[in-house]
């Protein structure tokens, strides 16, 4: 019953909107992007935003560049509502304890692995811990960024419970050579660079970046240095088939100083990540497809320091794993009759690997404890059915069919519907289910490990509203949802036995608002909003309650300068019996000027207003900071 009150209160709420806008007749469209716009994130082919009765939000390279960013998470948290990114220092997020760069979106974290991150719709998280590493995504990278506001376990399977972040990673889509240098140099001997050149000559493409980037941080022992590089290689073989190969690799070397109550000496780690794939792609006036393999893996190198001020002494070992996900999966999309869309899907993962402990001190030295070895497998098939009826309605149903080698069979439905309403007005409403397995880490990996562990599951009840007026100069959106979980994997006292143990004991209880404005002032002038509002009945860490970002962008002539203020408030940095909640207001300016057809200059300030706060706890954020530089592009 409390669910039907919900969602009656949500069609509430938009209502009354709808119906204002559909009395103007000289309204158009509304949505968050532009007309037409196509994304993969949402069906695995390429889609228009309009037929999907999900939530994508779309970040394209103009406003990467725009941001002057190394990392693409701050710029998703500046343009994304709902979502938000945690961050200690000026640079890097590292792993491991008072470790940042963890994704949350309407309160579901990628850090638990319920949010997953995709680099061209392959998963991307550590084999043993199941969640994202921030550091490994780069704005070199991407073309653009596709986020899927809510599950998206039908299409993408574990870790997918609560949305997606789809890195499309960048192409030449015009024959001839393109080379760019972007580099700078700012606060605490920061310097970030990165190269990319992309060749397009006839049926082949070619990109290939690279990029280093280091700072001396803020605090005492809280260095991070970076090393980047990117290829991908891709050939047209008919007019309808395409096949291509890529590969990643980021290796950090970071310093974590611990909490300015116990500082930390020696927590050093040294980080290696890499992924790759091949794939063969096929499109068709009626049908496209895909065939691809990926592997991604890991090496991981961490001393945990320790705190003098405590009475503690240099630690005898240190840890180390090697961890990797490869997979296959296969999709075809074909439309059989007119407005029909049929999406037949596989995947096969088999994750996994081995962590250990390495003795250099102490009367164990020299030996080596073994803390985990193992590899899962998950199988699975899944349907995406479109369906068109007249101008002004889309269906949307999908069904996966998920087989884990030691959990067992996860059924994941989701249905929902698009209207296209007179007055080029956009309403959608949809209910989506998501799950996660147990991850490794969880179910044999210290206390309180638990190998009986069951899948999380949630339930996404959401309807959204948007619309863009004649010429696009002004467009808006808002969204509504809410969230119900249950089987939550929480570490509790041990209900037969001493000590404490990972049980499914959790529920998720949320609910939000989010809205998204556009406007185009003049050919000069643009301004945009977004805010979101989450309720949590049980808060969590980095999931704040309120999130308001409004943005101003010049281009005139040589110029291209661009403002932004970020409001958080509501935001958790410990929970449970002495909970501490952050606010805080970021102002943001950034700007270049080209000085020649091939030469630029750029600067940036950050937290402008020296503003103290804290999104780690214990970890206070750097006061203003500016960075400057020179772009190249010829």
């Amino acid at each position: 019953m409390r669910k039907k009150n919900l969602l009656l209160l949500m069609a509430g709420c938009l209502m009354p909107a709808g119906i204002l806008t559909a009395q103007n007749d000289t309204v158009q469209t509304e949505r968050n992007f532009a007309l037409g716009e196509v994304v993969v994130t949402g069906t695995r082919n390429e889609t228009d935003v309009r037929h999907l009765s999900q939530t994508v939000s779309v970040i394209d390279r103009g406003t990467i560049e725009r941001s002057l960013q190394p990392s693409l998470l701050p710029v998703l948290t500046e343009q994304v509502p709902g979502l938000f990114t945690t961050a200690r220092g000026v640079m890097g997020y590292g792993v491991s304890d008072g470790a940042a760069g963890g994704i949350s979106l309407r309160g579901l974290s990628g850090g638990s692995a319920r949010l997953m991150v995709l680099i061209d719709g392959h998963p991307q998280y550590a084999g043993i811990f199941g969640h994202p590493i921030a550091d490994a995504y780069q704005s070199l990278l991407a073309e653009r960024v596709e986020v899927l506001r809510g599950p998206a376990s039908v299409l993408y399977g574990s870790n997918a419970m609560g949305g997606v972040v789809n890195i499309v990673t960048r192409k030449m889509k015009e024959d001839g050579v393109r080379t760019d240098l972007h580099a700078g140099y700012g606060s605490y001997n920061t310097l970030e660079t990165e190269l990319t050149n992309r060749v397009r000559i006839g049926r082949l493409t070619t990109v290939v970046s690279g990029s280093y980037n280091r700072t001396d941080g803020h605090r005492d022992d809280m260095g991070f240095e970076q090393y980047g590089g990117y290829g991908k290689v891709g050939y047209d073989l008919t007019d309808n088939w395409n096949a291509y190969a890529d590969v990643n690799v980021t290796h950090f070397n970071a310093s974590y100083p611990g909490p300015v109550s116990a500082p930390l000496v020696d927590g050093d780690q040294r980080i290696t990540r890499g992924v790759t794939s091949v794939a063969l792609t096929n499109r068709y006036e009626r049908s496209s497809g895909a065939l691809s393999f990926f592997y991604n893996w890991g090496k991981h190198w961490i001393n945990d320091g320790y705190t003098p001020s405590e009475g503690e002494t240099s630690q005898d070992g240190r840890f180390n794993s090697r961890d990797n996900m490869m997979g296959v999966s296969w999709y075809q999309s074909a439309g059989f009759i007119e407005g029909n869309r049929v999406t037949v899907g596989a995947d096969w993962f088999r994750y996994g690997g081995e962590a250990w402990t390495d003795y250099v001190a102490g009367e164990n030295a020299g030996t080596r404890r073994d803390l985990v070895d193992k590899h899962e497998d998950e199988v699975a098939g899944y349907v995406d059915i479109r369906q068109d009826i007249g101008s002004l309605l889309t269906v949307n149903a999908g069904l996966r069919v998920d087989h884990h080698s030691r959990v067992g069979t996860e059924w994941v439905p989701q249905a929902g519907l698009a209207f296209h309403l007179p007055g080029a007005i956009e309403v959608k409403a949809s209910a989506t289910k998501g799950f996660r397995y147990p991850i490794l880490r969880e179910m044999y990996m210290f206390p309180p490990q638990n190998p009986d562990l069951k899948p999380e599951s949630v339930w996404n009840y959401e309807l959204a509203l948007t619309q863009t007026l004649p010429g696009g100069r002004l467009s808006y959106g808002v969204n509504v949802f809410y969230i119900d979980g249950k089987n939550l994997i929480m570490t509790l006292p041990n209900p037969n036995g001493s000590g404490m143990l990972n049980q499914n004991s959790g529920e998720i209880d949320n609910a939000g608002v989010e809205l998204q404005a556009a406007c185009r002032v003049s050919r000069s002038w643009t301004v945009d909003a977004n805010y979101s509002y989450l309720h949590m009945e049980n808060p969590v860490v980095a999931a704040p309650e309120h999130k308001l970002y409004a943005g101003a962008n010049f281009r005139r002539g040589r110029w291209d300068v661009s403002t932004g203020l970020q409001y958080i408030a509501g935001l958790y940095t410990a929970v449970g019996d002495n909970p501490r909640t952050e606010s805080f207001t970021l102002w943001n300016v950034r700007g270049s000027y080209r000085l020649a057809r091939c030469l630029s200059v750029w600067a940036k300030g950050e937290n402008l207003l020296a503003q103290r706060y804290e999104i780690n706890a214990g970890y206070p954020m750097p006061r203003a900071t500016v960075t400057g530089g020179i772009s190249l592009h010829f």
